[in-house]
This record gives structure tokens, C-alpha cells and sequence, in this order.
């Protein structure tokens, strides 16, 4: 076999024309494309009066759809973007929008684009090591300028999906299959899989995947380049533009382009002669490349303030259930939520769900095509990544079986960073290729009644794919944020080097106070928050969901969650003092319509006075208690 053809073109070479270098990746295309199609017209005058479906439209037309499937998607979203959250966590949505008016100000104001103090102050909060999506956040600017950053979230989370169908269906159209069908399909799976849907609420960041097939198609090139130099160079700028939008999806590409490219060397070892030279140089200059771009990010994320070592122990255990390779996801045509208890960590980590259609046809895929080097390849990372997705814990419908292998991977640089359960979103890209390979080569036969087959295929695609069909992202309603904060009444009595204290203080499970801050694009300072950081506050230690352990943090939050109002002593009034002073509080803020507003400000009025009403807050401008003359 020859190295990879362009889509189109013929695959056997002529006896006389020398060979390319030999490709790791070979396409198995078992005919020739027929003679002729669409684009082709009978005369050059017909061909000027007439419409002809040529391969752009055809492209435009599949960009489209996908871009209408995620409009369905995220439609429940779209209806009132700065009222409405995905329903049961609605913690990163903040976060992300948060990180979003970060980027206003790098861009604005200059701000230091992988450290702020806008939040956890004083202590602040190290973004490199919180995925501030600088490479979304920033281009991103002008639309958080115009509309908010609620509407640039729901904008991110559309692209995001709409935007990996349509690279996968671009790499797969132009590489990897000859059948426009085909690439549909595997570009649909890739963009629309239950796992990208799950992450859809929550993550733009994961799911924004739109460079990994260009980042693996690069990889693969490199194996036979004649410009390793220059190809390596491209490689090294799309690593670095990923770095900045999600660096674990990054890490998991260079795992699965390793599996993959090893699982091929080990069928056809022969390869390695003509691919290991340009391979190595590409390699070395997309790491010096990509090294010189990131050192200085990756110096403060690993040891620069407020770095952590390690993921919190509260999601390195992550992992799949067995089950839930079975069990179609949450948010598709045939989910069911509760069905699928106990199968995720939670409804933001559903990263398998391909429903039990699906994962036959899968498996059934291979079976038909194991004579293929690249099925075979395929079929070896899809598994392995299926495995390692377990996590440290492996369980058959929530019922403990026996230690994972993860259990001795978990502590090894970088992979300690790692929430396992998601190495199976690797497997759901096995999947779509696997897909677009099987319709590739049924549209390839020539049997005698080919209509019959081709619907015999669409109907089988129809039957595995229905059941996991997008639906709407489903939505609750969130408190607005206060006019209080929107009519800039806060400047009043926030300075440069003051916070404006949220109450209950943000943290992992409120984070209402991080929409106020991001809705004035972080023109004031709060304490706490929802970010990882290290224990305790103490860089370098293992991370944890918040900063250093607020005792005046945790009385207001059992307050609200309990309604209950405590009676405080002198002690427990003086330690909340010397908090507000750390934290250089100006005005504490009670929106009057949050949830137990009564025992909270009854609480609050006994650490500080009277509190007085403000538009659609109650205030304790607390300046005098505060001041570090006072």
C-alpha cells in the first residue's frame, strides 16, 4: 500500500512513478471513486446555467447542520442566557464566565494573564493551574464587552460542539475517507457524543476540540514529511494554542497519538524505517518550539503562587462504571438521569453512554474490518483508553469488583492531574472514526443490488445513533444578578484595594458573588471562590476546590443551607473581624431575595451592626471595622 491519498484521487500508483515515503497511516479504500459525480457537469455551457453541488457547498451544507444541532443543544440556554444555568451544578458556568471577564481585562487594562487576586483575595488564584481558557477568552472579548459574559459562554459552548463536528468532518473528508457520507457521520460522533453533551453545561473549555483532529492529522503527517522542520513548526503552534484552551484534552491527544501510532509499529514494524527520521526531527522542534512559547506559563503553573501538586481527592478518584459504556447518556433521545446514577461521578462526567446499539455496532465494526492495520490500531486505543477510564476502582453497575490499573498510574507526574473517567471521551473518537470507516468502505462495495446494502447501513446507523440523539441541554433558573451591583452602586464603597464581600461568602457550592464580580468585568474584589488551589494556601501542596478554610465562610454557608440563625460569642465575633480585615472588606452584600436572606442577615447584623436596605440588598458598610488604623 502506498502512503495516505488525498481525498478523490486514485490510490494504486502507476508501475513507473516512484512511491512517497511511506505513511503510518494508510487508507483501505477498497475501490476506486467512481468516475464522474456531482461536481462533474456534461458541457461547459450546461454547466453555466445550471446549480451545481459542488464539494464547497456540500461542505457549507454539513457546517451548517452542525451548527443547527448545536443551536438545539444549547436552545434552552439561548432563551435567556444571564437567567439560566445548566441544572444541578451551576458552579463552573460561573467560574467560566468569571475567567471570561479576565480576559477583558488582560486585554483592556494589560492585567497578568495566568495570576489574578480579583478573587480568593488576598491570596488570589494561579488561572494556569484553573484552565482560564485564554485562548477562547480572548478573542472572545468583544462579544463580553457587547453582551455579557453569560451570552459568551452559551456562544462558546455552541462553537464548541458545532465547531469539532466540523473539524473532524474536515481531517476525515480531506484524509481519511473518500465518501462525503462517511465523514459525516464520524464528524457528527465526534462533535455530538454523549460525552461532549455532558460536558456541554458545564466545560467549554473540554469541549472546544476543534484543533485536535488538525493537532493528530499533524502527527500522523510528520511520519512521512519531506519538511519535518516546518511541519514540526505547526505542530508546536497548535499545541501551544490548545495549552491555552484545555491542557488535559492536550495531554490525552498525546497519549492517544502514542497508543495509536505504537499499536500500528507493532502490526507493521517495517514502517518505522522511513518514519522514525522525520518523525524525530518534527518532534524535537515542535518541543523546543512549543517549550519556548509555554516555559514561562507552565513556570508559574507548576511553581509559580498559588501552584498545587495534584489533583483534590474528591475527583481523582473519578472514574467509569462498566455499565456506562452500556447505558445511553443523560442528555439524549433515549437518557434517563436517574437511570444513570451511580454510573458517572456526576451528569458533568458521563464520558462514555454510547447505549448498548452503538456499542455492538462498534464492536461489530471491528470484527468486519480486522484485517485493517488501522482498524485494528483503532480498536487497540479505544480499548485501552476504555480500561484506563475505570479509574483506580473498576465496578459492574456500581458494585466494586477489583482494583484498576489506574491505581499504579495515578501518582506519576502529570497523570496526577488527570480525572480519569474522561480518558473515555478518547474512546468516543474511536468511535466516530470507526463509524466513518465502516460507511466509507460499505459505500465502497459494488454488489449486485448496492441500494439495498447502502439502506440496509443507514437503517443500522439510524437504529445505534437515535438513541443518543442530542436533545436540549436542560436548565434552571438562577437569581439575577442584584441591581445593587448593575447600577454601580457598590463604587460608592469599594476602593482599588477593597472587597466587596458576597454573603454567604463564594465558594465551591455558591458561586452568585463571582457572576456579580464578572458581570462589572471584575471591577471589584471578592473573597473566595470556586478554583483549585493548594492546601491550606501553601504553594506547591496538593490541590483542593477553595482557598484557606473560612470560618466565617462556613457559618454563613450552614445558615443558608439550614435557615437556622446561631447565637455567636465574642470569640466567634472576633475571629470574623480579623477575617473582613484580612480580606480588607469595604461592604458586605445580602441580595434580599436570596434563599434564607432572614436567618443570614440576622446572622451578619450580630457580628456587625444593623444592616441597611439598598435597592435589592441589604449592606453593612463595615470601612471602620475594617481599616487597619481601626
Amino acid at each position: 500500500m502506498g502512503p495516505a491519498a488525498p481525498a478523490g484521487t486514485a490510490l494504486a500508483e502507476p508501475p513507473d512513478v516512484p512511491s512517497a515515503p511511506v505513511t503510518l497511516v494508510e487508507r483501505t479504500s477498497l475501490v476506486e471513486p467512481p468516475v464522474g459525480g456531482a461536481d462533474d457537469t456534461t458541457s461547459p455551457a450546461r454547466a453555466g446555467r445550471r446549480w451545481r453541488w459542488t464539494s464547497r457547498r456540500r461542505d457549507l451544507a454539513v457546517y451548517g447542520l452542525f451548527l443547527l444541532a448545536a443551536l438545539w443543544v444549547t436552545s434552552q440556554i439561548w432563551a435567556d442566557p444571564a437567567g439560566r444555568v445548566a441544572s444541578f451544578y451551576s458552579s463552573d458556568p460561573a467560574q467560566v464566565q468569571f475567567f471570561l471577564a479576565h480576559s477583558v481585562r488582560v486585554v483592556l487594562h494589560g492585567e497578568f494573564p495566568f495570576y489574578t487576586d480579583q478573587f480568593n483575595y488576598p491570596d488570589g488564584v494561579n488561572l494556569m493551574a484553573n484552565t482560564a481558557i485564554l485562548a477562547l477568552g480572548i478573542p472572545m472579548v468583544p462579544v463580553t464587552l457587547l453582551f455579557g459574559p453569560a451570552v459568551s459562554f452559551v456562544v462558546l459552548v455552541t462553537l464548541g460542539l458545532a465547531g469539532t463536528a466540523a473539524a473532524w468532518y474536515r481531517v476525515l473528508s480531506r484524509h481519511v475517507v473518500r465518501t462525503p457520507l462517511a465523514a459525516a457521520v464520524g464528524g457528527w460522533f465526534c462533535g455530538f457524543s454523549p460525552a461532549m453533551l455532558s460536558h456541554a453545561s458545564w466545560h467549554p473549555n473540554i469541549i472546544s476540540q476543534f484543533l485536535l483532529p488538525f493537532i493528530v492529522w499533524r502527527v500522523l503527517v510528520v511520519t512521512r514529511s519531506r519538511r519535518p522542520v516546518r511541519d514540526g513548526a505547526l505542530l508546536a503552534l497548535l499545541v501551544t494554542a490548545q495549552a491555552f484552551i484545555n491542557e488535559e484534552i492536550l495531554l490525552f491527544t498525546a497519549l492517544a497519538c502514542g497508543v495509536f501510532l505504537t499499536a500500528m509499529l507493532v502490526q507493521r514494524p517495517a514502517l518505522w524505517s522511513a518514519a522514525w527520521r522525520p518523525l524525530g526531527v518534527a518532534l524535537a522542534v515542535c518541543v523546543l518550539l512549543a517549550g519556548s512559547l509555554l516555559a514561562y506559563p507552565l513556570y508559574v503553573q507548576f511553581a509559580g503562587p498559588m501552584a498545587y501538586h495534584g489533583l483534590s481527592d474528591a475527583v481523582r478518584d473519578y472514574g467509569n462504571d462498566i455499565a456506562a459504556f452500556f447505558a445511553p447518556g443523560s442528555p439524549t433521545l433515549g437518557g434517563h438521569q436517574r437511570a444513570n446514577v451511580n454510573l458517572a461521578p456526576n451528569y458533568s462526567e458521563e464520558n462514555a453512554f454510547f447505549g448498548w446499539t452503538l456499542a455492538l455496532l462498534a464492536v461489530g465494526i471491528v470484527l468486519w474490518l480486522r484485517r485493517e492495520p488501522l482498524v485494528r490500531a483503532l480498536a487497540a486505543t479505544g480499548v485501552f483508553f476504555a480500561v484506563l477510564s475505570l479509574g483506580e476502582r473498576v465496578s459492574w453497575w456500581d458494585r466494586e469488583l477489583f482494583t484498576g490499573p489506574w491505581e499504579w498510574l495515578v501518582r506519576l507526574p502529570l497523570l496526577d492531574a488527570v480525572v480519569p473517567t474522561r480518558f473515555g471521551m478518547i474512546t468516543a473518537v474511536v468511535v466516530g472514526v470507526l463509524l466513518a470507516l465502516a460507511v466509507d468502505r460499505v459505500w465502497s462495495l459494488r454488489p449486485a443490488d448496492a441500494r439495498t446494502v447502502r439502506t440496509l447501513t443507514v437503517g443500522t446507523l439510524v437504529a445505534a445513533l437515535l438513541p443518543i440523539a442530542p436533545m436540549p441541554l436542560n436548565v434552571t433558573s438562577r437569581p439575577p444578578v442584584p441591581h445593587f451591583i448593575t447600577a454601580d452602586r457598590w463604587r460608592e464603597y469599594v476602593g482599588p484595594d477593597q472587597t466587596l464581600v458576597p454573603i454567604p461568602v463564594p465558594s465551591m457550592g455558591n458561586t452568585h458573588g463571582m457572576r456579580w464580580a464578572a458581570s462589572t468585568n471584575l471591577d471589584f474584589k471578592i473573597p473566595g471562590g470556586y478554583f483549585l488551589a493548594p492546601r491550606n494556601g501553601n504553594t506547591g501542596d496538593p490541590g483542593r476546590f477553595g482557598g484557606r478554610p473560612s470560618g466565617l465562610g462556613e457559618l454563613l454557608d450552614e445558615v443558608s443551607t439550614t435557615g437556622r440563625t446561631p447565637k455567636l460569642d465574642d470569640r466567634q465575633r472576633r475571629r470574623s473581624l480579623d477575617e473582613l480585615r484580612h480580606w480588607r472588606a469595604a461592604v458586605l452584600v445580602l441580595p434580599v431575595g436570596q434563599h434564607n436572606a432572614e436567618p443570614l442577615r440576622r446572622t451578619v447584623e450580630q457580628l456587625v451592626g444593623p444592616a441597611r436596605r439598598e435597592l435589592d440588598v441589604w449592606v453593612w458598610d463595615v470601612r471602620t471595622l475594617t481599616d487597619a488604623s481601626a
